[in-house]
């Protein structure tokens, strides 16, 4: 297995170094991993020429990306200056519309969360909803510096693929679900937040926020698998985060496996709340409301304990069917729960992976996520920083031209 990190391909010289914007790239993502380092070092990350590396610097410290420290003298050669980068130099907002629930993210270009919203509800109100995250945009501006705020990029929006088909199966009126058939939900963000807005799945916003959360070296191919109302989900392979054609690939809630009884049952339908809600009301309870972190989980058992077994058996045969198909090595595994709760589906995952058969593939290491609920939004706030600023893909190098 490569012990390569997955972003250090971002401050590696590229073929095509004529185009100044990928070495520009190249110098800034050096400089986001390796904070403090002087201009020497980052030459030597890069591969760039030294006098290339300080024109590069110098015209990001202009465009406000990065900052010099200050010089550090009595070591043996010339006189270092640490250079980090300016987290004032860029903000995103990250939104996140779930099935129960909304999270609204400010993120500076370091990373930092600078303000934050949350709200749960029964089911997502497609007359309201926009309205509100305009108002969450208003107030969360406000937080930056006034003549900082040309810094915004727009605002990331993760959204389930099915919100529009399957809005009733958590409680929503029939009319509400119509009307989220005729939404397109980026434009209605725009206009109500006046931002360009980027779109993505909510399964892959958290699966990219997790990707940054991890330590380096970060894996190449895992996959990452959140249980919430529904099974979100993302797969990162050979170094790129699959979002397919239509940006809903990698939906592996949808994948079919036995269930408990003997039957075959989407992931969704097991390994979820929404599958622990009909548990609980055919055992005469019922599923608590508000953000599932605060639930008294105590109170819900033994149905909780049941449910927690067949989701991990679940999740298992979903990674194992998974990593056949894309070579995984990392699966990363997380909930909407406490995060005591969530250690103990990991290691049931970890138990019933290690049960199943393998044949030619080795089963994936099993870790726990790290950011919890908070990761679509997280993510869904970081990429468009990602694209604009550090990616060399192609295609985002050529719009940031």
């Amino acid at each position: 297995m490569s012990q390569d990190d997955f972003f250090e391909s971002g401050f590696k010289r590229m073929a095509s170094a004529g185009l100044r914007e990928n070495n520009a790239r190249a110098v800034l993502m050096a400089v986001a991993l390796t904070p403090g380092a002087p201009g020497a070092q980052l030459a030597r990350i890069t591969g760039l020429g030294p006098q290339s590396v300080s024109r590069i610097l110098v015209e990001l410290e202009e465009a406000g990306l990065v900052l010099r420290g200050e010089v550090v003298r009595g070591q043996r050669g010339k006189p270092a200056t640490p250079i980090h980068i300016d987290p004032n130099g860029a903000y995103c907002i990250g939104c996140e519309i779930g099935w129960r629930h909304l999270n609204v993210v400010l993120l500076d270009l370091g990373g930092a969360v600078l303000g934050e919203h949350r709200r749960d509800y029964p089911y997502p109100d497609s007359a309201t909803i926009f309205e509100e995250i305009a108002s969450i945009t208003r107030l969360l501006t406000q937080l930056i510096a006034v003549d900082r705020r040309s810094n915004m990029l727009g605002m990331g929006v993760a959204v389930p693929s099915g919100i529009a088909r399957n809005v009733q199966l958590v409680g929503a009126p029939s009319q509400v679900a119509d009307i989220w058939k005729t939404i397109d939900v980026a434009a209605r963000v725009a206009t109500a937040t006046g931002l360009e807005v980027f779109p993505y799945n909510d399964g892959n916003a958290g699966c990219w926020a997790e990707l940054i959360a991890h330590p380096a070296p970060r894996p190449q191919n895992f996959a990452y698998l959140f249980v919430g109302t529904f099974v979100g989900a993302g797969i990162v392979a050979e170094g790129q985060l699959w979002q397919g054609p239509t940006g809903n690939s990698a939906n592996l809630g949808s994948m079919l496996v036995t269930d408990e009884h003997g039957e075959q049952q989407f992931v969704h339908l097991i390994a979820s709340f929404t599958a622990l809600e009909r548990r609980l009301k055919e055992a005469g309870m019922v599923l608590p409301s508000g953000d599932p972190t605060l639930w008294d989980w105590t109170s819900l058992e033994p149905v909780a304990g049941q449910w927690l077994e067949a989701s991990a058996k679940a999740l298992a045969k979903v990674i194992a069917n998974s990593a056949s198909a894309s070579e995984l090595n990392v699966a990363i595994v997380d909930g909407a729960m406490p995060r005591a709760i969530v250690a103990q589906l990991v290691e049931r995952v970890r138990f019933y992976i290690r049960e199943l058969p393998t044949l030619t593939n080795d089963t994936p290491d099993i870790e726990t996520g790290r950011l919890g609920s908070r990761a679509a939004a997280y993510g869904a706030a970081m990429k468009p920083i990602y694209s604009r600023l550090f990616s060399r893909n192609f295609n985002d190098v050529m719009r940031g031209l």
